[in-house]
C-alpha cells in the first residue's frame, strides 16, 4: 500500500532562505495554531474544570469536546491531509491566499464559540471542513487518485456532525449534541487507524533495521471494518449490546495488528516509538469503551484514552515528523522533541489510568494531565515556530 505522507530524506543543510515561508504549504499554519490551541485551550479549561476561573472559559464539557475535535484535531488532520495530498495527487493544495483565508476561517469558528453569536459559530464551524473537503477534493478528483477520495468524504462526515452539533444547541433539530461529539470521534478514530497503517509499519522498517513489521489483510479488514461499524451503531443508535458486539472485537483486531508491527522493535527510534506508543492506545479505548458501555467504568475515560492517549500521541509524534522531513531537516528526534513526547504521554497516562485506579483522584488526574498537555503542545510550538515559519533548508518549496 502506498504511504500516507512520503517523507523526502534530508538534504545537507545550506544557508537557509530569508523568506517568510508559513503559507507555502498545509502542515506550516495548521501545525503551528493547532499546538498554540491545544496548549491554550486545555490550560484554560483545566482552570475552569477545577474553578479555578472566576469565568467560565467554554459553556460545559460538550464544548471542550468539541474545541478539541472540531479545532485541535481538525486542524492537524486538514495540514496533514494537504501535505499528503500534493503528494499523493502531483497536484497542488492551497497554498498563499486560499490557504490564508482557510485558516481564517478556521480561527473564526475558534472565536465565535466563545461569543453569544452562535449562528456565526455554527456556520464557521461546519463550513471549515467543508471548505476543505472542497481543497482536497481538487487536485485527488484531478490527478484521479480514487484509493483517497474516503477522506475527502470523511472531512463532508465532520462538517454534517459540527453541524448536527450547533443546530441541536441551537435547539433547530431534536438530536442530541453528544451524537455530533460521538460520531466525530469516530471519524477521527478511523482517520488515525487508517493513517496509522499506511505508515506505522514502513516508519519502523525503514528506521530499525531488520525489525520485520508486517501486515495481515484479514486483521486489516477486520480493524478497519470494525471501526467503521461502530461509526455506524453510533450514528443510528443501535443500543449497547450492539456497540459492544462491535467494540470488542475491535480491541483485539487492534491488539493484533499493533504487534504485527513488532512494537517491541521500536525502542531503537524515538519517532518510530512514539507512535507505536500512541497507536498501543486504540486497543485500550476499545476496550474501556465496551466496558463504559455497560457502566463498568467511566465513559470519560474511554474517551481520554482515544483523544489523549492515541490522537495527542500520534498528532505529537508526526507533527514532529513531518515537520522534519518536509523541511528537510535530519528525521531525528532531539531532546525538545523527546519532551514534547514524554508530556503528552504522561498526560494520557494520568487522565486515564489514575482515576481508573483511584477514581477519588479523578480531579487532580484532570489538572496534571491538563498540565502535561499544555507543556508538550506549548513546547512543540515554540520549538518549531522557526521551522515552521522559514524556508526549507534545501531551498525546494513546500
Amino acid at each position: 500500500m502506498a504511504t500516507f505522507i512520503p517523507l523526502e530524506p534530508a538534504q545537507p543543510p545550506s544557508a537557509p532562505a530569508p523568506a517568510f515561508a508559513l503559507w507555502q504549504l498545509g502542515f506550516r499554519p495548521f501545525y503551528l495554531l493547532a499546538s498554540a490551541f491545544a496548549a491554550l485551550s486545555i490550560g484554560l479549561w483545566s482552570m475552569q474544570f477545577a474553578g479555578w476561573l472566576p469565568g467560565a472559559y467554554l459553556k460545559g464539557p460538550m464544548w471542550h469536546a468539541h474545541e478539541m475535535l472540531f479545532g485541535f484535531a481538525l486542524a492537524v488532520i486538514v495540514g496533514f491531509l494537504f501535505t499528503a495530498g500534493r503528494n499523493w495527487s502531483g497536484r497542488p493544495t492551497p497554498t498563499g491566499l486560499p490557504l490564508a483565508v482557510l485558516v481564517a476561517l478556521w480561527v473564526a469558528g475558534r472565536i465565535l464559540v466563545l461569543t453569544p453569536f452562535a449562528w456565526a459559530a455554527a456556520v464557521a464551524n461546519a463550513a471549515f471542513p467543508l471548505a476543505c473537503a472542497v481543497a482536497l477534493a481538487r487536485p485527488l478528483v484531478g490527478a484521479r487518485n480514487r484509493r483517497n477520495y474516503f477522506f475527502v468524504g470523511l472531512l463532508l462526515l465532520l462538517s454534517g456532525a459540527a453541524a448536527a452539533f450547533h443546530l441541536s444547541a441551537l435547539g433547530v433539530i431534536e438530536v442530541p449534541a453528544w451524537l455530533g461529539i460521538q460520531v466525530a470521534l469516530d471519524v477521527l478514530l478511523f482517520i488515525m487507524a487508517v493513517m496509522a497503517g499506511r505508515v506505522i509499519p514502513m516508519f519502523t522498517n525503514n528506521g530499525i533495521s531488520g525489525a520485520g513489521a508486517t501486515r495481515h489483510a484479514l486483521v486489516e479488514k477486520i480493524a478497519l471494518g470494525s471501526v467503521l461499524g461502530l461509526l455506524l451503531a453510533d450514528a443510528t443508535g443501535m443500543p449497547p449490546v450492539i456497540a459492544t458486539a462491535v467494540a470488542l472485537p475491535a480491541a483485539f483486531a487492534h491488539l493484533a495488528r499493533w504487534l504485527l508491527w513488532r512494537p517491541w522493535k521500536a525502542p531503537a527510534n524515538t519517532l518510530v516509538l512514539v507512535l507505536h506508543v500512541a497507536y498501543a492506545w486504540i486497543p485500550v479505548h476499545l476496550a474501556l469503551r465496551a466496558l463504559a458501555l455497560h457502566a463498568l467504568v467511566p465513559a470519560s475515560l474511554a474517551t481520554h484514552a482515544l483523544t489523549v492517549g492515541a490522537a495527542g500521541g500520534l498528532i505529537i509524534g508526526m507533527m514532529v515528523r513531518t515537520a522534519r522531513g518536509h523541511t528537510a531537516r535530519v528525521l531525528r528526534a532531539d531532546q525538545v522533541d523527546t519532551a514534547c513526547f514524554v508530556l503528552v504521554l504522561l498526560a494520557a497516562v494520568v487522565r486515564v489510568l489514575l482515576p481508573l485506579v483511584s477514581p477519588a483522584h479523578t480531579m487532580a488526574a484532570a489538572l496534571f494531565s491538563g498540565a502535561f498537555w499544555s507543556l508538550g503542545f506549548g513546547l512543540y510550538a515554540v520549538r518549531y515556530w522557526p521551522v515552521l515559519t522559514r524556508a526549507r533548508l534545501d531551498g525546494k518549496p513546500g
